[in-house]
């Protein structure tokens, strides 16, 4: 029986779409056709595709453009993604065409580097979660700026205020940017409870009596736009609390992990789904996210065992509960952050990916099995110790040993 697969070489205007046969061993090209981008286009490449009783589709991951076609496409036929790296043809021959075709003889040769699509609503998860990210990337950004025009009018609030865009520092900030030119008027809006005296603030806003109104309206610019920035950052987060309400035991699951909350715990389920269903395992979930060594063997010799790329916004959440997790006292993590650092700080970071690691096996457990986290702090594994025990025992018995294993008896105070 014929087994049909497209190939789709994706660019922004225009699609080269090839048909092949891959029912034999050798793949047969069946048809090639080229076409645009624009809605119309992508159903009659829909129509087109089911007129030749096509089964699977294979597109390259190109920028954003492949997501139309992917969505276009999803509810009709098997699509894959296909990484654009792995790919890549001989510089000198190539175009459209031998793209398409190429994608679909790698694809059946099982050639290719394929991305994990989630459905569309975990797809809209993720891109609630991602621009919730990046606006906070933008703030930080926003931020830097705010203090290096604070520099240059001479105003030093963020050499006394440990946050310069806290409660006081926005009130005080907001006088300026209105036109206040009196120190003490401004130092007086710092609430009574900061570290620093009535005089030190006077003193960092004293050249705002000689402040010219054109820094003053840059100055109001960048707190507005701050202000927008903030609301539209609550706005997403209570988009995707809404969206993820259905999942809350297992978001609540999640922020139960040291080194965890629920900010973390949504981009996680946005990332991996709230089941972990497309990974059979915990060590399929730590390929994809590239917490895991890797693997450089050439000729039976070892070489780099660096992590592999793998999904960023999840390897920067991993990161980050990482770094809070091993400073969480009496927990798993800390305990295995040392055993491996040592003495040695140089392998601080070697500890923290492991650790990294770690957390994400723990993420895939409960995710995929419905359990609630336990936390066992240092205490001893007793599985582990019994495995460790019958290890060394047969080591023993190997050597010729007659060994029998007794437990320890503890003794009661007389």
């Amino acid at each position: 029986m014929p087994h049909k697969i497209a190939g789709i070489d994706v660019h922004k205007k225009m699609l080269a779409v090839v048909v092949g046969d891959a029912s034999e061993s050798e793949i047969k090209v069946l048809q090639k056709r080229k076409f645009g981008a624009m809605p119309a286009d992508l159903q009659l490449l829909s129509e087109w595709l089911a007129a030749l009783d096509v089964q699977e589709v294979v597109m390259e991951s190109t920028a954003q453009y492949w997501k139309p076609v992917w969505q276009a496409l999803e509810d009709d036929f098997h699509l894959e993604l296909a990484q654009a790296l792995s790919n890549r043809g001989a510089r000198g021959r190539k175009n459209d065409f031998r793209d398409a075709e190429r994608l679909v003889r790698r694809y059946v040769a099982d050639e290719l580097t394929l991305s994990f699509v989630p459905d569309s609503k975990q797809r809209f998860w993720r891109t609630l979660s991602r621009t919730r990210q990046r606006y906070c990337r933008e703030k930080c950004r926003l931020q830097n700026q705010l203090e290096a025009l604070l520099e240059e009018m001479r105003i030093k609030l963020s050499s006394q205020l440990s946050d310069p865009l806290g409660v006081s520092g926005q009130r005080m900030l907001h006088a300026i940017a209105d036109g206040e030119s009196n120190p003490e008027a401004i130092a007086n809006l710092a609430d009574p409870n900061v570290r620093a005296t009535r005089e030190q603030l006077m003193d960092a806003c004293k050249e705002v009596r000689k402040l010219s109104p054109g820094y003053r309206r840059v100055l109001k610019m960048f707190l507005e736009r701050l202000a927008l920035i903030e609301m539209h950052g609550e706005k997403l987060e209570e988009s995707l609390a809404e969206e993820l309400r259905e999942h809350q035991d297992s978001v609540q699951g999640l922020a139960e992990i040291p080194g965890l909350g629920i900010n973390s715990a949504q981009q996680i389920i946005a990332e991996v789904g709230p089941t972990a269903e497309r990974f059979p395992h915990g060590a399929n979930l730590c390929s994809w996210v590239g917490t895991c060594p890797g693997e450089e063997v050439s000729a039976e010799q070892a070489g780099s065992t660096a992590s592999p790329k793998g999904n960023a916004p999840m390897r920067r959440v991993l990161s980050e509960a990482a770094n809070a997790a091993i400073k969480m006292k009496d927990t798993v993590f800390e305990a295995r952050y040392w055993r491996i650092r040592g003495r040695d700080p140089k392998r601080h970071n070697e500890a923290v990916w492991a650790v990294a690691n770690h957390l994400c096996r723990v993420i895939w457990k409960l995710l995929h099995a419905k359990v609630v986290y336990q936390e066992f702090g240092n205490r001893r594994n007793p599985r582990a110790d019994r495995r460790r025990t019958n290890r060394l025992l047969r080591e023993l018995r190997a050597l010729g040993y007659t060994v029998t294993a007794a437990p320890k008896i503890k003794h009661m105070p007389v």
